[in-house]
């Protein structure tokens, strides 16, 4: 069964169905200039006993289809793909009647190269080469324009790399690029972070925070997941504020009481963020002798 681990590029190609395109220029290969592209069907059974269907087909049309890619996403190398793939680019060009093209996407490196080995046919000089896209192919967005321009690439980019060593810098983009893009391109945001590890969407997480001390409101996010970042943000924003004025008060009585606080046991107290906790701090601070009461 499909999981979104592997639909998410699928999902992307049929917001855009130009965005082969755009990956097939990333492998060196081009496709005749067209004034459309266009999803088609993925059936390539053809009346044919056995059932074959491709993840995706788009069609580029300039008046006439010029070019036809079959789009598949290959999480783990399967063989029996040696056999189908070939099925696919011949039934589809017997069909649309214009030169076809096999794209296919691994998000996993030592996956892409097995997808990658030729694929001999057995008639002469009859040798097909898949292109595979690999995760290194996919390119880094890290220019807003080209986000705003195609926020589909935009995705895909933050998917691929956004937990990878320079993933912040694609996070921030696809940060920036929101309030450019419509309500439907703005859920791309939610996509993406769905799929990120838990650590990489942290790390984007403290700048939506920082973002958010200058928006002071989520109102301009569309994105439900932008909107409750940001106001998960600012409450966290407000609840370490509160920590920080009740561990100074707690510093502060100490010392009217004359009761010695060591640096070690300051910090403590300075670092704790935890409401309950300072809370019953601050009550033992009353009666509390000596700084073990307090933290006993």
């Amino acid at each position: 069964m499909p999981t979104q681990q592997h639909e998410y590029l699928l999902e992307l190609v049929q917001q855009r169905p130009s965005l082969v395109a755009t990956l097939l220029a990333e492998k060196g290969v081009t496709v005749p200039a067209f004034q459309e592209a266009r999803l088609d069907s993925c059936d390539m059974s053809d009346r044919m006993p056995t059932e074959y269907r491709a993840d995706s087909v788009v069609v580029m049309i300039d008046k006439k289809p010029v070019s036809a890619v079959v789009l598949e996403v290959q999480r783990k190398y399967d063989s029996k793909k040696h056999w189908s793939w070939p099925v696919y680019l011949a039934t589809l060009r017997g069909r649309v009647k214009c030169p076809c093209i096999l794209l296919v996407f691994c998000p996993s490196r030592r996956e892409a190269i097995k997808c990658a080995e030729p694929i001999d046919i057995g008639h002469p000089g009859w040798t097909l080469h898949p292109i595979v896209l690999g995760p290194d192919e996919v390119p880094m967005v890290t220019e807003l324009d080209r986000a705003i321009a195609n926020p589909e690439l935009m995705a895909l980019s933050a998917i691929v790399h956004g937990a990878g060593e320079d993933g912040v810098k694609v996070l921030q983009v696809m940060h920036d690029a929101q309030e450019h893009l419509s309500k439907e391109q703005q859920s791309y945001g939610d996509l993406v972070l769905d799929l990120l590890p838990k650590d990489a969407v942290d790390k984007f997480k403290e700048i939506v925070i920082a973002m958010a001390k200058e928006y002071k409101t989520a109102g301009g996010y569309r994105s439900s997941f932008y909107r409750e970042l940001v106001a998960e943000g600012v409450a966290e924003g407000v609840a370490k504020g509160v920590a920080k004025g009740e561990a100074a008060a707690i510093l502060r009585f100490l010392n009217k009481r004359g009761i010695p606080v060591p640096m070690e046991a300051q910090e403590r107290i300075l670092g704790c963020t935890d409401r309950e906790t300072l809370e019953s701090w601050i009550d033992r601070a009353v009666t509390a002798q000596s700084i073990d009461e307090l933290f006993d």
